[in-house]
């Protein structure tokens, strides 16, 4: 879009094939020319033109067309399984649909990524389309030899008189005039016009070399081997109309019809309304329906009366709903939530809009409102007009299941998951080029491991170079490494969003096209939340997260072993015990503070309350960690530095953080009220910010940034630590209103940790993967919290670790059989349904359970059947005489009748080292001890073992033998 608008085009066509996932990203563009345009001419206006004027006599430069803005056409490349290919351009709203709904027709019959098309799928009415046929390139000076193409050909233009032509594009190859010929009588056999075309593969020349490394990285193989595969030249590239003209010579009037089809396509991507579902319901409007569900909440989360704020909260908040007709939003996410809960799942809905009155009422979320001082117009904002944001998270075991139920609810023709756009970034980029262009996997390793030195300012130095053994002058290195940078940001494939929804009230397929998703029962858009949020449509976010899983699995233990029932909203609040547990940062396992940052960060802050452990979620974070803002906040919260504000107005943002910024909303405000930023200025920093990762950086907005926190009287060291901050936010921008969510699953699972150490160990384990820590250490810290803890037993295990009494009636933790590796949870079901009164032997559990040798092997192996009497490698040696198959009658007893019985063979026992590395090479844990326990007495030795002659291992009861 950027070199159409520098060569003077007036319209562009950009079609990718058999899809449309990257035009929004041109029409974005589009509107940031414009927008860019605009305020070029409003600084003209104001201070005149800028420079002096170009001589009429000499050829316009590229300058020139600085305030052009080219108007972009949507169309899409089709490829027809018979052979033809065409670009569909879009003319109309009505064109639009039926073009989105041909390709979801070809997608849904073919796998993810492929699109199967057939000429019998145009619609017979192509109203609000126009094709552009485009000859096999072969065809020169007679169209023979292209029987099959023509044929093909002349049956569609008979089918579809109207609205085809054919297109003039020169291949560059020094046979163009023949060819353009050819083509033009190719056109009058079909009697359909001509329009030119540059068929450009590229923007500019220079990305001739680039283009080639995509196609051997597409193909899988290297440039040199591409052959002609490669381009031939430079030539393929986005051309002027004056250009055109001199290339087609006698065919220019082409150029001309191009520019009328041009004008007949006036379709903008922008003038698509998108409808979400009405969600009407038994003759009640979306409005009333919200409002009667709003109170009943409101009555329901405070049975003792709401007090005057959270009512005029509540009705502030539906009147704005109501203005911006938000009403059917809330509606859907609160059904979604219902039917949830419905099926016992636990979920906890977070976003800039999910922490109001209006959510928290509706069961969206558990925290309240009252805790932060969010302002509910800085999300769902009327001046604005952007789509709120409201992210669920649901356990992530059972997301599935509500996932197929929007399906259900809405129909596949009316919902579809977004798409995420993978982008080249760091290795990925390093490994695919330095593949492509013959680097060695050393060579490539090696570069690898210097990344954030190769994408330094300066790349990676000659020295640097040489001390990883690379020859800094070796051309095809240098060429590589230049390559490397310039692929940076080039998106390489679709993906499926984590959760990221679109629901229509009409068909889906005829705002975007739908297709499969590699998972099955799946189909997805093309467009992801970047470019549903330029088009203004609505996403609801169903998202995963295994502490969900964990603390609803705690809840059912209490429940089922203490007889108390806890919901994340009933949670006994502000429990001190609690927060002096996490002041010792003994978290181990607890939700977002377990890492080691956050465990070392505990004890500094001390935190006493729930607005605590939003700012500790909030804080050990990139952004305010690069920004500088951590020891700040921390003097200040310890007394030891004064709390002072750059000035009232920023006081009034950083009072609750101690003149500190640290969240997300708070970097927003500061741009707006320290350095003056227009609410659009402040619109485009945060969506620099929410695709920081992907196309760059920030850095542009500095400048903007400096200048006007200076000019309003603010330290430019000050000034430089905000915006250090805002930047750190590009990657990792932690909003409050996410932070409160997220701190309320904080204390949930510290509370379960804290009163039921052995239940959230045991749900902990029933949970993963997840989290900072393997089973092991899971194990370790419920024994160091007085836990006992019984290993896997063939007689006493489930799937799943469970907890049991013992003989004192106390609680103890089971393993189970979900520890064991390699062991499926269906195997597991037929060993405990078939175990009756108990296993007696390896034999025992063969003949029961109907299991093979293999599984009976991993069960040996993990010890499981210590309780029969048989020792590891006894049982070992057992599952060694058992048959593959099933055991057959006749060869299960000797000639004389009577049952066949192994000799008993004296196997050696294993010395403890062995039966502590058996357990982690089994099991992923050793309830024996830890290995360096077997160790220690070396590591540290007594003081008796340097006296002269002492023995290092005097005093311990193994070996290094033994061990």
């Amino acid at each position: 879009m950027d070199r159409a608008a520098l060569i003077g085009l007036s319209a562009i066509a950009i079609a990718d094939v058999n899809s449309v996932a990257g035009i929004v990203r041109a029409h974005t563009k589009m509107r940031d020319i414009a927008r860019q345009v605009a305020e070029r001419a409003q600084t003209e206006t104001q201070n005149g033109p800028i420079g002096p004027p170009a001589p009429i006599h000499l050829p316009k430069p590229a300058s020139a067309h600085i305030n052009n803005v080219p108007r972009l056409i949507p169309a899409a490349r089709l490829q027809f399984t018979e052979g033809i290919e065409a670009t569909a351009l879009v003319a109309s709203r009505d064109g639009w649909a039926k073009l989105c709904r041909l390709l979801s027709k070809g997608r849904l019959r073919a796998e993810k990524g492929n699109c199967t098309l057939y000429l019998s799928d145009l619609p017979a009415d192509m109203t609000g389309l126009r094709l552009i046929l485009h000859p096999p390139p072969h065809i020169q000076h007679q169209p023979r030899g292209a029987d099959d193409w023509l044929n093909h050909a002349q049956q569609l233009t008979r089918r579809l008189p109207q609205g085809t032509y054919l297109a003039l594009s020169p291949c560059y190859d020094g046979q163009d005039p023949s060819r353009l010929d050819t083509q033009a009588k190719l056109a009058q056999a079909l009697n359909i016009p001509t329009v030119a075309s540059a068929a450009p593969r590229m923007h500019h020349g220079r990305r001739r070399r680039l283009a080639d490394v995509l196609t051997a990285i597409r193909t899988g193989t290297r440039v040199e081997k591409l052959g002609r595969g490669t381009l031939a030249n430079s030539e393929q590239r986005l051309r002027s109309e004056l250009e055109m003209r001199r290339i087609l010579g006698p065919h220019a009037d082409a150029a001309a019809r191009a520019a009328t089809l041009a004008e007949a396509c006036q379709f903008d991507l922008g003038s698509l309304r998108y409808e979400y579902p009405s969600e009407v319901a038994q003759n009640e409007t979306a409005p009333e329906r919200l409002r009667r569900l709003a109170l009943k909440g409101l009555r329901w989360r405070y049975p003792d009366g709401a007090t005057d704020k959270v009512r005029s909260m509540l009705e502030h908040e539906l009147t704005l709903i109501g203005k911006l007709k938000y009403e059917p939003y809330f509606l859907t996410v609160r059904d979604i939530v219902t039917f949830a809960r419905s099926r016992n799942i636990l979920c906890q809905g977070r976003g800039s809009a999910a922490n109001s009155v209006v959510c928290f009422c509706l069961g969206v979320t558990s925290v309240s409102p009252e805790i932060g001082t969010m302002v509910f117009e800085r999300f769902v904002s009327e001046a604005r007009d952007e789509p709120p944001d409201i992210d669920v998270d649901f356990e992530h075991e059972r997301r599935e299941e509500v996932i197929q139920h929007i399906y259900e609810r809405y129909g596949r023709h009316r919902a579809g998951l977004c798409a995420t756009v993978i982008h080249y970034r760091g290795k990925r980029a390093i490994r695919e080029v330095g593949t492509a262009m013959g680097l060695t996997q050393d060579t490539i390793g090696a570069l690898s491991s210097q990344l954030w030195g190769f994408f330094s300012a300066k790349g990676l130095e000659e020295s640097r170079m040489r001390e990883i053994g690379l020859d800094p002058n070796d051309r095809q290195l240098q060429l590589t490494l230049e390559l490397v940078t310039e692929i940076i940001g080039f998106p390489r494939h679709l993906s499926q969003h984590v959760g990221g929804f679109i629901v229509t009230e009409g068909r889906l397929d005829e705002l975007v096209p739908i297709e499969n998703a590699s998972m099955e029962d799946r189909t997805v858009i093309c467009w992801d939340k970047d470019d549903i949020d330029a088009l203004g449509i609505l996403k609801v976010d169903v998202l995963s997260l295994g502490m969900l899983t964990c603390i609803r699995k705690g809840f059912d233990l209490i429940a089922r072993h203490h007889g108390q029932t806890h919901t994340l909203a009933t949670l006994p609040p502000e429990d001190p015990r609690v927060y002096d547990m996490l002041c010792k940062a003994d978290s181990i396992g607890v939700f977002q503070v377990e890492s080691r940052a956050q465990m070392n960060f505990l004890p500094r802050m001390k935190p006493r309350n729930f607005y605590d452990l939003v700012i500790e979620v909030a804080i050990i974070r990139p952004g305010p960690i690069q920004g500088d803002m951590v020891h700040p906040y921390i003097r200040r919260r310890n007394g030891e530095e004064a709390v002072s504000f750059p000035s009232d107005e920023l006081g009034a943002v950083l009072g609750k953080t101690m003149g500190v910024p640290l969240f997300q909303e708070q970097a927003m405000q500061i741009a707006i009220i320290g350095a003056g930023f227009t609410p659009t200025e402040a619109d485009r920093l945060r969506r620099s910010l929410a695709t920081f990762k992907k196309h760059g950086n920030v850095s542009e907005f500095r400048n903007l940034f400096m200048r006007g926190m200076r000019k309003n009287g603010y330290e430019d060291d000050f000034a430089a630590r905000c915006f250090s901050q805002i930047e750190g936010f590009g990657s990792y921008g932690f909003p409050e209103s996410h932070a409160a969510s997220f701190a309320l699953l904080v204390y949930a699972s510290a509370w379960i940790k804290h009163h039921y150490p052995g239940i959230f160990a045991c749900a902990l384990l029933n949970s993963q993967p997840m989290g900072f820590y393997a089973p092991a250490q899971i194990v370790r810290d419920a024994r160091e919290h007085h836990v006992s803890v019984r290993p896997v037993c063939i007689n006493a295990s489930f799937w799943d670790n469970v907890m049991e009494p013992d003989d004192q009636g106390r609680l103890t933790l089971r393993l189970g059989f979900r520890q064991v590796k390699g062991l499926r949870e269906e195997d597991a079901s037929w060993l405990t349904v078939a175990r009756g009164n108990g296993y007696q032997s390896v034999r025992d559990v063969w003949r029961k359970a109907g299991l093979g040798p293999d599984i009976l092997t991993r069960l040996a192996e993990a010890d499981a059947f210590a309780t029969t009497g048989l020792t590891r490698r006894e049982a070992l040696w057992d599952t060694k005489a058992l048959a593959k198959g099933p055991e057959l009658p006749l060869f299960a007893l000797d000639m004389d009748g009577e049952a066949i019985h192994e000799p008993t063979t004296q196997l050696p026992r294993m010395r403890p080292g062995e039966e502590v590395v058996e357990d982690y090479v089994s099991t992923r844990l050793s309830l024996r001890g830890h290995p360096l326990g077997l160790l220690r007495h070396f590591l540290t030795p007594s003081p008796a073992a340097g006296r002269l002659g002492a023995s290092p291992s005097a005093g311990n009861p193994h070996s290094p033998r033994d061990i």
